[in-house]
């Protein structure tokens, strides 16, 4: 990376994300990046399923108008009669939106694209950036790990992901342009932690899309630990078409092609966020 590429990504990480105090369970982690496309779902879908294996409980509560969390665990969102969109803004409890996918120890609370006019809807909501919080409360005691899959973007549902956290994974795009959001996302978290959430920290930041094949990935992963340090994971997940084509069968990755580098990839990251 030359010299202007890294002094700008000093800018844009004006301050260490917080070390973790504890990884007490259960622990509620949202998967958050501003940026689109940077493998935040599939991060989201196939750590649960990583985490499951190693026998912890794991619900996954998609956030995201898109679902593609819903359907890449094997659920057709237009066939859910409850989803997020009916516990947030219809008092639905949470228990009566949760599925059980078809492995074990791993739940889904699924999104729909009713979730999409949520945003607009919660404007004028009551405590409108604690009804998350609120939701998973009442079943986090069922549960080892929460995943919450966030929409790209900050607002008013992303601001209840991260006001209902302990704590947040980034997943980051081993490319320049990838790094442009961070910051940004990083200071919206401080912000949430200074007027919503006091326990939130950043955690985890998470190397996906690795192309082992070009010199800017290894500058981009040099840069990022460098100024990280032990928050950033040592597996890095690589760019691979099983992974690409694993959500359109609704399996995660370790299911779809066990054997994969994807598969092998999620299932030492989980070991790393899990210290198992």
């Amino acid at each position: 990376m030359d010299q202007k590429q890294s002094g700008d990504l000093e800018d844009l990480f004006p301050f260490q994300p917080h070390p973790a105090s504890t990884n007490e369970l259960p622990r509620i982690i949202a998967i958050a990046n501003q940026k689109g496309g940077v493998g935040k779902t599939t991060t989201t879908v196939n750590l649960a399923a990583c985490i499951a294996e190693l026998n912890y409980r794991v619900l996954v509560v998609d956030f995201d108008p898109q679902a593609n969390a819903t359907s890449a665990l094997g659920i057709d969102p237009r066939s859910v009669d409850t989803s997020m969109y009916d516990v947030i803004l219809n008092g639905v409890t949470m228990t009566d939106c949760v599925l059980h996918t078809q492995w074990d120890s791993l739940a889904v609370a699924p999104s729909n694209l009713d979730l999409a006019g949520a945003e607009i809807e919660l404007v004028s909501a009551f405590n409108r950036e604690r009804l998350l919080a609120g939701a998973i409360s009442s079943v986090v005691s069922e549960y080892d790990f929460v995943l919450i899959d966030c929409p790209p973007s900050i607002g008013l549902l992303t601001v209840n992901a991260l006001t209902a956290a302990n704590e947040v994974l980034v997943p980051i795009q081993c490319e320049y342009l990838a790094l442009e959001g961070l910051g940004q996302l990083l200071s919206n978290v401080e912000r949430v932690k200074t007027h919503l959430n006091q326990e939130l920290y950043i955690s985890t930041i998470a190397l996906v899309m690795f192309d082992a094949r070009t010199k800017l990935a290894g500058q981009v992963v040099e840069e990022i630990r460098s100024h990280f340090g032990e928050r950033v994971c040592q597996q890095t997940v690589p760019r691979s078409v099983r992974l690409s084509e694993a959500p359109s069968y609704g399996q995660p990755i370790i299911y779809y092609d066990a054997s994969s580098r994807g598969a092998i990839a999620y299932r030492s990251l989980a070991k790393e966020i899990t210290g198992a």
